[in-house]
């Protein structure tokens, strides 16, 4: 198989691998013992966060370990407008229809059960939000301003340092959701001015259920996880020793190797970008041309069943990826593609390419190779 879907996991680097296996046996201990099992635990979580922070720059105890990126999102949106709604009676949400689900349907709940309103911010046809929309939005009732540092599905960077200095001034909390930038993205919070962001250490090479969320000093966030008071008291639970060690080697070695994995990936997506849209008849690059991830490509074709695609590709050995749903057997454009303006019957081809250390310039022949006859066949097939 030819592995093209490093946005929805990575394979764990084995340096990162060689990091966590001592924390499973050996080192075992529970980091809130007392005796030096304990001890030796609690060194290692306080030496990781003490690496995150460096790179995040900023200080340690802002740095919440999680099990994964969506919770650290959950915990960001519900932490932050719970507050909000305490101390000034705040219950606006502004987010977009762009964001992972686990911002957008998060904003959903609360608005259902909890008492809030959401405000979708508008999006323009790269899928992009621009600081003018959150502008106009913006009000003293606003609890939170949520918005993605880079789209997972489109590949779109959004203005996060424009749009936070919007916030700033207002004196709103602002979040964003930075699970797929922080592979190849810079995610120094003091230049990007967030108050809180959310990172998962499976998109950069390191283990599934573990992840990070940076509060900065000063923002207010009620727990979603009570009990025994772990992580500052936002989110209680024993912590995951190994995978926290293995989140911040994999966040280490992201940070000093971002250049070269960069360089590695961007040339082979550009070739990608402009042979599929020069060869195959009725296909669009989805999302920004430049202001895009650089391991990212991503496209629909008109009149293709996404889905059918994926499997088609699969069978000739390519594992990539679709942002279209099959819901009980009647596929639907995703919220993404929707959002961005697409008809049903563009919407729902879409196809999401994503390299990775691994890639090679002989896998991106081979894919291209293929692809077109495959895209022909899916539309003779749907017809």
């Amino acid at each position: 198989m030819n592995y093209m879907d490093y946005a929805a996991t990575t394979p764990v680097d084995k340096r990162v691998l060689d990091a966590m296996l001592p924390y499973f046996s050996d080192s075992f201990g529970n980091p809130s013992s007392v005796h030096r099992y304990g001890q030796k635990a609690e060194a290692a979580i306080d030496s990781a966060r003490e690496m995150v922070a460096g790179i995040l720059n900023c200080q340690p105890d802002e740095v919440v370990f999680t099990s994964c990126g969506s919770e650290s999102d959950n915990l960001a949106i519900r932490g932050a407008s719970t507050a909000m709604k305490q101390r000034k009676n705040a219950t606006w949400l502004l987010t977009s229809r762009a964001e992972h689900p686990a911002v957008s349907k998060t904003a959903e709940q609360l608005e259902n059960y909890y008492g809030f309103k959401v405000e979708w911010l508008e999006l323009d046809e790269y899928g992009m939000v621009s600081p003018e929309s959150v502008s106009h939005a913006i009000c003293g009732e606003t609890a939170l301003v949520s918005v993605m540092y880079a789209n997972n599905e489109i590949g779109t960077i959004n203005p996060i340092r424009e749009i936070s200095e919007i916030c700033r001034k207002k004196g709103i909390p602002f979040h964003t959701d930075a699970v797929q930038a922080a592979a190849y993205l810079p995610v120094d919070v003091q230049a990007l001015g967030v108050d809180l962001l959310s990172l998962g250490a499976h998109k950069f090479y390191g283990p599934k259920g573990v992840g990070a969320l940076y509060v900065r000093k000063g923002t207010e966030l009620v727990p979603s996880q009570s009990g025994g008071g772990q992580e500052f008291g936002l989110r209680a639970g024993t912590q995951n020793v190994p995978y926290i060690v293995g989140f911040a080697e994999a966040f280490r070695l992201t940070a000093e190797e971002r250049e070269e994995r960069t360089s590695h990936v961007k040339p082979l997506r550009d070739r990608i970008i402009g042979t599929v849209l020069e060869e195959i008849p009725d296909s669009r690059l989805t999302g920004h041309p430049e202001k895009r991830l650089p391991q990212h490509a991503s496209f629909v074709f008109q009149g293709v069943d996404g889905n059918l695609l994926l499997t088609l590709l699969d069978a000739a050995g390519f594992a990539c990826s679709s942002g279209s749903a099959c819901k009980t057997g009647n596929p639907e454009p995703s919220e993404v593609m929707k959002a961005i303006g697409l008809s049903r019957d563009w919407g729902l081809g879409s196809l999401r390419i994503t390299l990775g250390v691994h890639t090679s310039p002989k896998d991106v022949d081979a894919f291209l190779s293929d692809l077109p006859s495959l895209v022909e066949k899916a539309r003779a097939i749907g017809r």
